[in-house]
């Protein structure tokens, strides 16, 4: 770390009780408190951003529901999507108001987990499993920030099985899944249609059964016969990685201003390779600047339109 950094004013750590981390249990004190210190950097870049640009206000409603369909129907209803697929998951929590930003590669033990920070919600994603995985992953985090919200403790036992229900069924609303004709659905019918809604194939059985379109018994043959056809550990085919459009946005403000990504890495005292782990890679294709520190830029509005279902 740069001397800069060691010799910032003291921050507030970010609470292991306000974080949605899954399977706490099995984690060690050092991938809690590496994840941790991971997160609080990026709500340093977080800040630096905050300051300069007029981002989106937080939009998610607070459903602290027992019933777990409802509440992912009440989002959706709030946000004006019916029952059609989410054509891309980050962008639509971004124009939300959640800040999302990578985990970085040394916390590869970890899928995601968010948190509340200063009334803003914060999203932390992997960037290495399938785009299908990633937008349940965040689908996920949402049901956290929807059902547990900042006023309980998301990482108790039940709080994982409730997000993960609420997941399934953001992106797979039951109707919209009804109205696709799926009951006794063929093994290849559902890979034909988890390609609309975006999912694993997986996860769409798992939701098939959940609507009583498939027994138990007939869920167990198809979930193993995806193995053989190539989907143990990838969705061959699959979608492309979901990536941050806001952070995109604020990368080509600040080149457009002259300035370089490597201004807020020196600002917080990190380096521009640091920065890159935090923000899904997208400094890459800045040109290489000095990292001298500049003056504050006027403040720029960001717009960020929900993209089209």
């Amino acid at each position: 770390m740069s001397p800069g950094f060691l010799g910032a004013p003291d921050v507030d750590e970010i609470p292991e009780d306000a974080v949605s981390f899954r399977a706490l249990s099995k984690m060690t004190a050092r991938q809690r408190d590496r994840a941790l210190s991971a997160g609080r950097v990026a709500l340093l870049i977080s800040d630096w951003i905050d300051a300069r640009f007029r981002l989106p206000d937080t939009d998610i409603p607070a459903c602290p529901a027992t019933s777990l369909n409802p509440a992912a129907q009440v989002v959706r209803a709030h946000w004006g999507l019916g029952e059609r697929p989410v054509s891309n998951v980050l962008h639509l929590l971004e124009s939300r108001g959640a800040r999302i930003y990578s985990l970085t590669s040394e916390n590869t033990e970890l899928d995601a987990f968010s948190l509340y920070w200063q009334e803003r919600p914060f999203i932390f994603l992997a960037t290495g499993k399938t785009g299908e995985r990633g937008r349940f992953d965040a689908a996920h985090e949402l049901g956290h920030l929807v059902l547990h919200g900042e006023h309980q403790v998301p990482s108790r036992p039940a709080a994982e099985a409730e997000a993960n229900r609420f997941a399934a069924a953001f992106l797979m609303p039951r109707a919209g899944v009804l109205g696709q004709g799926l009951p006794d659905a063929t093994p290849a019918r559902i890979l034909e249609a988890k390609r609309i809604w975006k999912v694993s194939a997986m996860a769409l059985t798992h939701r098939l059964h959940e609507l009583d379109l498939l027994t138990e018994w007939g869920t167990g043959p198809r979930a193993c016969s995806f193995p053989r056809l190539g989907y143990r550990y990838g969705e061959p085919r699959g979608i492309e990685r979901e990536s941050s459009q806001l952070l995109a946005k604020v990368f080509r403000a600040i080149r457009d201003a002259g300035e370089t990504p490597a201004t807020i890495a020196s600002s917080i005292g990190i380096s521009t390779s640091e920065l890159q782990s935090h923000v899904f890679g997208l400094t890459l294709t800045a040109v290489p600047g000095d990292g001298q520190p500049v003056t504050t830029p006027p403040r720029h509005g960001l717009r960020l339109v929900p993209p089209p279902s």
